[in-house]
């Protein structure tokens, strides 16, 4: 069964941001040790984390006690920030793309669905900010809004 997946990419660059929401603000973590505690590969995560401080979401220091750390308090960067800084505006179908190409689009009996699996994502993504996982393995943050009353 094909699955539809969150690229590497994002899923290591979120992995990263939320272990920098759990350090200390005016800490600064080296690239080693946070490829180390989030077990992403070394050379991958540096470049992912140009595209978090290029993007404004993470700074960098040189020097000494240089590092990474995050450039906003965790509650004020969502995952859709992240997400589509690293990987551009979110689309669950290329119909869902900023440009709306499909063109199928004019007859497509599916584009109602796609719509709407698409505002629940980016909805998601959106409210669910660095603070809301920080000390938590796991905890559904859906609510009576969200994803769980779509099925």
């Amino acid at each position: 069964m094909g699955l539809m997946q969150i690229p590497r990419k994002v899923d290591y660059g979120l992995r990263a941001a939320i272990y920098l929401s759990t350090q200390d603000r005016q800490r600064n973590c080296s690239l080693a040790e946070i490829a180390e505690h989030q077990g992403v590969p070394r050379k991958f995560l540096e470049k992912i984390i140009q595209g978090l401080i290029h993007s404004g979401l993470v700074k960098s220091k040189r020097g000494p006690d240089g590092g990474y750390a995050l450039a906003r308090a965790p509650g004020e960067i969502s995952f859709r920030e992240i997400i589509e800084a690293l990987e551009g505006p979110i689309a669950v179908n290329v119909c869902m793309d900023q440009h709306m190409s499909c063109s199928h689009l004019p007859r497509c009996a599916m584009v109602g669905v796609w719509h709407e699996i698409q505002r629940r994502v980016v909805e998601v993504f959106a409210r669910t900010t660095l603070a809301d996982l920080q000390g938590t393995p796991w905890q559904p943050l859906v609510g009576s809004s969200s994803l769980s009353s779509a099925a």
